[in-house]
This record gives C-alpha cells, sequence and structure tokens, in this order.
C-alpha cells in the first residue's frame, strides 16, 4: 500500500516536472488560473505581409509623384459632369475636385445628377451630349448602360473621361474612354483586406458589404474576398449586395439581421464604400455594440468626409482606404487638357492609402499634397 501511494506520488512529481520544462520551451509563464492563452496566427506568413503593407500605406509624408509636364491650359472648354447620384459620396467629392480644377484652367463645368437609376443615367448623358461640351465625365457608373448615348458622344467628337467606369485606370476601348480615373482597384481590395488580417492577427470573421449592379464595385468585393482567404484563420461569414442608391433603407435592417445572426462571430466588416457604415451605425449602436467595434468596419473606397469624421470619434468605423476625391477631380480636367491638345493620357495612379484615427490629424478627407502646384505649372507656364 505504501509502496504503491509513493509511486504515484513520484509519477505526478515527474508529470509536474515535465510540465514545467514543456512550458519554459514555449515562452513566458504559464497562463494563471482562469485565463487563456490566445490562439496562435491563422496565417503567420500572410500576417506578416498584410502588417507590412498596411504601416506602408499608412504613411502620410509622402511627395507628389504625378504629373509634372504636359500642355498648356487649352482656352475656352466647357466640361459636363455626368453623376451615377450625387448622393455618393464619392461621387459628390470628385465633382467638387472637377468644379475646383475648372476655375483654375478657366473652363467651365456644368454638374448633371444620374439619381442611381439606368433611366436617370441615360437621361442625364442625353442632356449632357445635347449640350455639345468639350467633354463628358461618366462619374462612377457603368458605361455600357448608355452605349447609345456614348456613341452619340463619340459621334459628335466629344471627349470621355471616366471615374471609376471600368474595373482599371488607364485608356479603354470598349468602351471607349480616354482615360478612367481610379486607384489600382487590385490594391485597394488587398490593403482592405490586409488591414482585416493585421488588426485581428489573423482570426476574424468578416461581412463583406458591396453593389453588384456596379461592375467595378463587384470586382472590388471578389478581389477583396479572394485576399482575405489567403488567411485561413479569417472566416467570410457573408456577402450583403445592397445597390448603393438603396442603401440608406436597406442597410440597417441587414445590419440588424447580421447582429441576430453572427453575434460576437462577426468581428470585421468591409464595404466597397463608406456609407455601408454611416448607413448601418445606427444598427449597431441600436443593438448595444460600442462605436470601437467589434465589428470593426473598414471602406475600401472613397473616403468621404462622414468616413472620416466616424473614424476620428471612434463610431462605427475604425479605417478607411480613401480615394483623393478632390485631386481625382484635377487629373479628370488635367486629362481632359491632354486630350483637347491632341496628348497621350498620363497614365499617373494615385498610390493606395489608409487612414485611421491614429494617422488622420483630425481631417476629414484624405488631401495628399503638391497637385494643385504641379497642375497649375503645367497648365499656366510662364
Amino acid at each position: 500500500m505504501y509502496h504503491n501511494r509513493t509511486s504515484v506520488l513520484k509519477a505526478a512529481t515527474l508529470w509536474t516536472a515535465a510540465a514545467a520544462v514543456l512550458t519554459g520551451c514555449a515562452g513566458g509563464s504559464s497562463p494563471g488560473p482562469g485565463t487563456v492563452s490566445p490562439p496562435p496566427a491563422g496565417c503567420p506568413s500572410v500576417l506578416a505581409r498584410a502588417k507590412e503593407a498596411v504601416q506602408r500605406a499608412e504613411r502620410t509624408d509622402l511627395t507628389w509623384t504625378g504629373p509634372t509636364t504636359g500642355p498648356e491650359a487649352v482656352p475656352d472648354k466647357t466640361v459636363v459632369y455626368v453623376a451615377q447620384t450625387m448622393t455618393n459620396p464619392g461621387v459628390s467629392g470628385v465633382a467638387q475636385g472637377v468644379r475646383e480644377a475648372a476655375a483654375a484652367i478657366g473652363w467651365q463645368v456644368r454638374v448633371i445628377d444620374g439619381d442611381g437609376t439606368p433611366a436617370g443615367i441615360q437621361a442625364a448623358l442625353s442632356q449632357a451630349v445635347t449640350l455639345n461640351p468639350a467633354g463628358i465625365v461618366i462619374g462612377g457608373f457603368d458605361p455600357q448602360i448608355t452605349t447609345q448615348q456614348t456613341a452619340r458622344a463619340q459621334a459628335a467628337g466629344i471627349e470621355l473621361v471616366g471615374w471609376h467606369a471600368v474595373g482599371a485606370p488607364g485608356p479603354s476601348t470598349n468602351p471607349r474612354l480616354f482615360t478612367n480615373i481610379t486607384t489600382n482597384v487590385e490594391e485597394v481590395a488587398a490593403v482592405s483586406a490586409d488591414w482585416v488580417v493585421a488588426r485581428s492577427g489573423g482570426h476574424a470573421g468578416v461581412v463583406v458589404f458591396t453593389d453588384d449592379s456596379i461592375p467595378f464595385a463587384r470586382n472590388k468585393s471578389e478581389l477583396i474576398k479572394r485576399r482575405l482567404t489567403d488567411c485561413r484563420g479569417v472566416t467570410l461569414l457573408t456577402t450583403e449586395n445592397i445597390p448603393i442608391p438603396d442603401a440608406s433603407q436597406r442597410t440597417p435592417q441587414q445590419v440588424s439581421s447580421l447582429v441576430s445572426r453572427f453575434g460576437d462571430r462577426w468581428t470585421d466588416s468591409v464595404a466597397i464604400n463608406d456609407l455601408y457604415f454611416a448607413d448601418g451605425a445606427p444598427a449597431l449602436r441600436g443593438a448595444g455594440l460600442p462605436g470601437t467595434g467589434p465589428p470593426f468596419n473598414i471602406g475600401a473606397g472613397d473616403g468621404d468626409p462622414s468616413a472620416f469624421q466616424r473614424i476620428n470619434s471612434a463610431q462605427y468605423q475604425a479605417a478607411t482606404v480613401p480615394e483623393p476625391l478632390t485631386q481625382q477631380g484635377w487629373q479628370i480636367v488635367d486629362e481632359f487638357n491632354r486630350a483637347f491638345a491632341g496628348r497621350p493620357a498620363s497614365g499617373y495612379v494615385a498610390p493606395v492609402h489608409v487612414v485611421t484615427a491614429s494617422n488622420s490629424g483630425g481631417a476629414t478627407s484624405w488631401d495628399p499634397r503638391g497637385y494643385r502646384e504641379g497642375y497649375r505649372k503645367i497648365w499656366h507656364r510662364e
């Protein structure tokens, strides 16, 4: 009896010693009573890459890398900006940039709102063609829904420049555009997904918000989801397809449903446009969720003032990958000037940038330095 008890005690002592050795090999002290060790990263190499990419995109000290040469201002031109819908903050932000740049170069500009419907956009573009301007901006809609109107514009010799009109930056042959202005959608999608991976340490449950009626947006959301799957610790919970014109009505109800459906499994969201978080915030607040997250929300594009305000005040949005909207408006005017002068497109594509409360500086837009001076020097050489 005594012998058996001694054997048991020796075995217990050996087991305790072995456990201590194993704990020492793992590094750090063993968890105390009631504590749980954090899980290892679900994708160590992907996580390291994501952290590096996000840190690079968060820099704010970059200088202007856009064009420094080009034709002087072609005088006395009129441009019409046809907007998909001016309720889209990205579309309206670019329109404001076009107005500002047109004043700087000495042109006239008019904005016509398509009201977010195919019929409205077609009517707006028809009106624009009738005005017979030198150029028309395809502001955030798919030119394939306006083939008759764009054909009329081309027959009349009206130059067409797109903003988010097709999936890639640069000139387009089908549909025919002198150039299309956008950040590189692959880079925007990648850094948005990388931010989720980096923030979560490789463990996240993600909802993606998109608008499948816009090819550019649909392509962006597919790229985001593909990038997220690089990390095996990230779970795509669902994709919510909500047309932007319907977002204010549909998003609150959908967000409430998502809270009920996924609970604390929903840790992060990526949206192709910041406005989904403006519309979803009341539902998250009504569910008693904190403005600081979870879910931690990042907008993959646009970066309108309300998004910056939500980020700066920690109210249901943690980050955005903003388009430099005003700068892109200036670029549109510069591209038209190149077209009017018989020169090729500039080929400039703005680099991606990530904004959080820690690097926004309290600003309400991403307005990189140097472009106004750069374009003025091109247009008004002394």
